[in-house]
C-alpha cells in the first residue's frame, strides 16, 4: 500500500545537518518541499499571538503501573547539545520492551526552543511511517504558527527504524531504484509470479539487513519510546501534532497511556482498527477522487491531455500502459518505468498546488522526456538526482506496516485481491493492492493490534479530516471521532493531504486556540470551508 505520506512542507532549510551519528544515506531530507507550494488561504481570520498556554501542568512521569525494569529509561536525562537546526540528544529504550533488561537502542531527538519562555513542549511527527520528526520539528517555523513558536518548544524524533534512530536497511540505492520501479501491474501469471518472487526477496533481505530490530519497530513500541520522551521532556502530559501516519502513532499512545494525553492533534487520520483490504480501498478510493479532481481542474485551464475529464484519464491510463512496455529516458536517474510513473502522479495527488507541475510532466513524457515525472516520483522516494536515497521511508514503510497489519492471504492468490479492490476503484486499485503484497511475504508475523481506539480517561482529542485528502480519506477522521471516548472535529472542506498550516487559517485558528487554551469548537464540530 502507498505510504499515508508525509505532512506537506512549505519550505525546508537548506543546508546538511548531522545531529548524530548516521551512514551518508540518512542526510536532512529536502525532498518534501515540493510538496506543499504556497496556497491561497480562506476561511476564519488568522489567530493573533495569544495568551501564554494555560492548564498544561499535571500528569504522571513515572513508568506505567505494573512494569519493572523501566525507572532507569524515564528517569533519564538527554543531553542536549548545539546543532544546526535546534538541539539534539539520543534517547534509551529498550529494543524490546518486554525485555527491558537487555538490549536498548537510541531514537535521535531534536528540540527547536521557543521564541519565548517555553510552557511546555509539542512534540511532532509528519507521517509516513518512516517520515523523520527530526527534519519536521527543525522546520518549526514552517509547521506551527507564531504564537507556537512562541509557547512551545518543537520536538521531533526519529522512530525507531527510521533514518538517525537504528534505521532499517534492506537493499543498496541501486536495488531500492529497481524496487520502485518494479511492475505495479502485473499482466498475466508469469509477471504475477515474479511479483511474488520480488516481494519474498525483499522481505528477506530487510530482515538480513536490519537483524532483531525488525521484530520490535511497530507502532505501539513507538508510542512506548514516546512516553518516555514525554517523561524526560519533563512534561506531565504529552502535547502532540501528528499528521497522517503520526495520527496512528498519537492515536495508538492515546489508547496505551490516556491519563498522560494532553492537547493532542491528529491531522489527517490512518485508523488502527483498519483491515488491510479496507485501507487498500479506503486510498485507492481516495486517490481516485483526487485524480478526477485534478484531471477536471485540467480540463478547466486548456488542458493539453484532453477536453474532457474522461479524455485526460484515458490519456493517463495508456501512457502507463505505454510505459509498462517501453520505459521512457530521463535526464537524471532510472529510466521512468510504469512504476516510478505511477509514484510520481501519486506524489502529486497530495497536494493541488502541484496538479500543473503534473501536467506538465505528463506532457513531456508524451514527448519522451520522463524527467520532470521522474523527479515527482524520487521526491516521494526520498531519493535525489545523484542516485542516494536521503532517506530509509521506502525500506521503513513495509516494516512498519507489516508488522501493523498482518495480511493471511496466500500470496500466489494476489490477483483476487487486485480485482476486488479495482472493482472498487478502477483508476488506483491494481496498483495500490499488488503494493500491499509484500506483507503477505513479510518474514515477520505481525503483532496483535489495538482495534478501536477508545482511550477512555483521556482528555479531548482534537481531530482534523480533509474532505477530499486522497491518502487518508475524511471517513477515517470521522470513524476515530466516532470511536474516542472524548474527542472533537475539525471538516476542512477541501482537497490535498492534511490541513493544518497548509491552506485554511480558519483550520489554524481553532487547533492553536486549543493548544493555547484548551478551548474545542463549539458542540465539538467545526467545518472550515
Amino acid at each position: 500500500m502507498l505510504s499515508p505520506g508525509r505532512a506537506p512542507l512549505s519550505r525546508r532549510p537548506r543546508g546538511a545537518w548531522d545531529p548524530l551519528r548516521r551512514t551518508s544515506r540518512h542526510r536532512l531530507r529536502l525532498a518534501a518541499a515540493l510538496a506543499a507550494l504556497v496556497l491561497p488561504v480562506t476561511g476564519c481570520s488568522l489567530l493573533t499571538p495569544g495568551p501564554e498556554p494555560t492548564g498544561l501542568a499535571g500528569g504522571d512521569q513515572s513508568p506505567p503501573p505494573g512494569t519493572d525494569g523501566l525507572e532507569r529509561f524515564y528517569e533519564q536525562e538527554l543531553a542536549w547539545s548545539d546543532c544546526a537546526a535546534g538541539e539534539c540528544a539520543g534517547l534509551e529504550v529498550p529494543l524490546d520492551w518486554s525485555a527491558p533488561e537487555d538490549r536498548t537502542i537510541e531514537i535521535a531527538v531534536n528540540r527547536v526552543p521557543a521564541k519565548g519562555v517555553a510552557s511546555g513542549s509539542l512534540v511532532v511527527n509528519p507521517g509516513g511511517p518512516g517520515g523523520s520528526g527530526v527534519d519536521y520539528a527543525a522546520a518549526a517555523d514552517q509547521i506551527v504558527g507564531s504564537s507556537i513558536r512562541e509557547h512551545f518548544d518543537v520536538v521531533g524524533f526519529d522512530p525507531r527504524g527510521v533514518q538517525r534512530s537504528e534505521p532499517v536497511d534492506c537493499v543498496s540505492d541501486a536495488g531500492l531504484d529497481e524496487w520502485m520501479g518494479s511492475d505495479p501491474s502485473p499482466d498475466d501469471a508469469a509477471e504475477r509470479a515474479a511479483a511474488v518472487e520480488r516481494s519474498i526477496d525483499f522481505g528477506r533481505a530487510c530482515k538480513e539487513g536490519t537483524g532483531e530490530l525488525i521484530e520490535h519497530v511497530s507502532t505501539q513500541d513507538v508510542a512506548k519510546d514516546l512516553d518516555v520522551l514525554r517523561s524526560t521532556l519533563d512534561d506531565g502530559k504529552l502535547t502532540y501534532l501528528g499528521k497522517s501516519y503520526g495520527t496512528t502513532i498519537g492515536a495508538t499512545y492515546a489508547q496505551l497511556f490516556p491519563e498522560r494525553v494532553g492537547r493532542m492533534v491528529l491531522d489527517g487520520v490512518f485508523p488502527t482498527d483498519l483491515t488491510g483490504m479496507e485501507a487498500a480501498i479506503g486510498q485507492a478510493r481516495g486517490f481516485d477522487t483526487a485524480t478526477r479532481g485534478w484531471a477536471q481542474d485540467c480540463v478547466a485551464n486548456d488542458c493539453p491531455l484532453g477536453t474532457t475529464q474522461e479524455q485526460v484519464l484515458a490519456s493517463v491510463e495508456g501512457l502507463l500502459k505505454d510505459l509498462d512496455q517501453d520505459p521512457v529516458p530521463t535526464s537524471s536517474g532510472p529510466e521512468l518505468t510504469e512504476g516510478w510513473a505511477s509514484v510520481g502522479i501519486a506524489q502529486a495527488m497530495y497536494d493541488q498546488g502541484m496538479w500543473s507541475m503534473l501536467t506538465d510532466a505528463l506532457v513531456a513524457v508524451e514527448q519522451g522526456d520522463g524527467s520532470a515525472l521522474m523527479q515527482l516520483g524520487m521526491t516521494y522516494a526520498g531519493r535525489d538526482p545523484s542516485g542516494t536515497y536521503t532517506s530509509n521511508i521506502m525500506e521503513a514503510l513495509p516494516a512498519v506496516s507489516c508488522l501493523d497489519d498482518g495480511v493471511d492471504t496466500d500470496p500466489q492468490q494476489w490477483q483476487q485481491v487486485a480485482d476486488e479492490v479495482e472493482a472498487k476503484a478502477p483508476i488506483w486499485g491494481t496498483f495500490l493492492a499488488w503494493e500491499g503484497l509484500v506483507c503477505a511475504t513479510w518474514p515477520v508475523p505481525p503483532v496483535d493490534g489495538l482495534g478501536r481506539i477508545e482511550a477512555k480517561g483521556a482528555d479531548p482529542v482534537l481531530i482534523v479530516g480533509t474532505t477530499r485528502d486522497p491518502a487518508t480519506p475524511y471517513e477515517w477522521a470521522v470513524r476515530l471521532h466516532e470511536q474516542m471516548d472524548n474527542s472533537a472535529m475539525i471538516t476542512h472542506e477541501g482537497d490535498g493531504h492534511t490541513a493544518y498550516m497548509r491552506s485554511n487559517d480558519c483550520v489554524d485558528s481553532a487547533v492553536e486556540e486549543y493548544w493555547l487554551t484548551g478551548e474545542l469548537p463549539e458542540d465539538g464540530e467545526l467545518t472550515c470551508d
